[in-house]
Parts: structure tokens; C-alpha cells; sequence
């Protein structure tokens, strides 16, 4: 198993559709007893929280998310979490809206230093 995301900052790798999670946005993941909850902001997300739990290396967690334009959304994710070779670690993801049309794959990794 992956080491634990308690106190990780992630951020995608690419920017998703306008006006969601995108590539200034960063994550902050707590983990605990394989319970996961993260918070989240930046770009167009004002504030945003996911919570669920992590069995091995498979995440499974709800989100929302308060975007800039006031409006909220929510959804289901599933993840697997791998190290990269140098150490930092990476989510593969596959997402579907709850909220609203949409489904999709991404893929954060962690940061070593915080953009502004």
C-alpha cells in the first residue's frame, strides 16, 4: 500500500471543462483509520470537501463544491493511489457528477511547493 495522504497537497495535472477543478487548485488530504476527507480551492472552486475512505489503495469518496459564479455542485469519485518514481504520490481518478451531467478521468499528483 501507498504511504498515507495525511497532510498531502495534490493538484491536477490538467485542467478539466471551465469552471471546474483545475490546475491551481489544490487538495489537502487528512487521512485517518482509512477515513479520508480532503479540502480543497483555487481556480474557479471557491471552497470545496470530500470525504469517504481509503481500503489498500482504492479511495472511494463524495465531493462538493461551492464555484465562483455561487453555484454548488456534487459528486462521486473512485481513485487508486500509486507512488511515482520520485517519491511523490499520484491519484488516477474516474468521477461522475451527482449534481448534474458529466463523468470523467484525471489524475492529481502531489505538490512539493505550493503555487500561488
Amino acid at each position: 500500500m501507498a504511504r498515507s495522504l495525511d497532510g498531502l497537497v495534490l493538484a491536477p495535472v490538467a485542467d478539466q471543462a471551465p469552471g471546474q477543478v483545475g490546475t491551481r487548485t489544490r487538495f489537502t488530504y487528512h487521512e485517518k483509520d482509512g477515513e479520508i476527507w480532503a479540502e480543497y480551492a483555487g481556480g474557479d472552486v471557491v471552497r470545496g470537501h470530500l470525504v469517504g475512505t481509503r481500503e489498500s489503495d482504492r479511495l472511494d469518496f463524495r465531493y462538493v463544491q461551492l464555484k465562483r459564479d455561487g453555484t454548488t455542485s456534487s459528486g462521486h469519485c473512485v481513485s487508486t493511489v500509486t507512488e511515482l518514481p520520485d517519491g511523490r504520490v499520484r491519484l488516477a481518478e474516474t468521477w461522475e457528477w451527482e449534481s448534474q451531467a458529466g463523468a470523467g478521468t484525471s489524475v492529481v499528483e502531489q505538490v512539493t511547493e505550493h503555487a500561488p
